[in-house]
């Protein structure tokens, strides 16, 4: 069989299986396979590629690799442009703790911690959302619309790859981390019947969700808070210009009590 030889970009080459981990592979060409489907069968999930070349010319993954044929492989770059703007995401039910965080500093997202991988495909689909997911094999369903791996071993991690990735519109304080609606002001006394005695005495300034009823203060963790959302503002502040050029924190009176870790 006709050979192949194929260079991935670093940031690709932890898909790869250990021994290819230099990052150039030799492999078959059959003349009847495309080249999406090889980098797939490599283990690089397509919606990680951001080009193809071969012979250092473009070209498309249905693109069917010959004799001798020399391919690159890039990586997304970042921050990637998406076709939404501002940019929308869903999250498997592995990353629970970074849809809470994204919510936080009012990025649109959606999260269920029961949504099997059909539901989520279709979800996506219908609302136009990024999936999110470290599941390579549902990043290879051909109907997802749009999808992304998400790097990182733990919440602060993947948060901090997300917010490199996608450079969103932080706007804090501003969604519920429960449910993902806005929040909006509301009065003390509106809210008053409602509190605990001990909450009623410490605080006077409130949030309620518009969409699940949710009441937000400056609780006991806080401060936890706001060392995330300083650090998310700060790294939206330091990344290079991208494609949301007009992103920006805002601030907002409220947090949530409990944390969202």
């Amino acid at each position: 069989m006709s050979q192949v030889l194929i260079e991935f970009a670093a940031d690709l080459r932890l898909f790869l299986a250990p021994r290819n981990r230099g990052g150039q592979v030799r492999t078959g060409a059959d003349g009847t396979s495309s080249l999406g489907h090889v980098v797939e069968s490599l283990g690089v999930p397509l919606p990680e590629v951001g080009g193809l070349l071969v012979h250092g010319h473009p070209v498309a993954p249905a693109h069917r690799p010959t004799a001798d044929d020399v391919v690159r492989v890039l990586a997304v770059r970042r921050p990637q442009r998406l076709p939404i703007t501002p940019p929308r995401f869903l999250l498997d039910v592995h990353l629970g703790t970074v849809a809470r965080r994204l919510r936080l500093v009012g990025v649109d997202t959606a999260y269920g911690n029961d949504l099997d991988d059909d539901t989520l495909i279709e979800q996506a689909n219908r609302e136009r959302r990024v999936l999110l997911t470290q599941d390579r094999g549902l990043l290879r369903r051909r109907r997802l619309w749009l999808g992304a791996f998400v790097r990182g071993a733990g919440p602060d991690e993947q948060f901090g790859d997300l917010l490199g990735r996608f450079a969103p519109p932080l706007a804090p304080w501003t969604r519920c981390t429960a449910c993902n609606g806005s929040l909006s002001p509301v009065g003390k006394e509106a809210v008053a019947h409602l509190l605990e005695p001990g909450t009623r005495r410490s605080y006077d300034v409130f949030a309620r969700c518009e969409a699940c009823g949710r009441l937000y203060w400056k609780g006991a963790h806080h401060r936890r808070l706001e060392e995330i959302v300083e650090a998310a503002v700060r790294s939206a502040c330091s990344a290079p210009p991208g494609p949301h050029s007009d992103r920006g924190p805002s601030g907002g009176p409220v947090s949530e009590d409990p944390s969202p870790s």
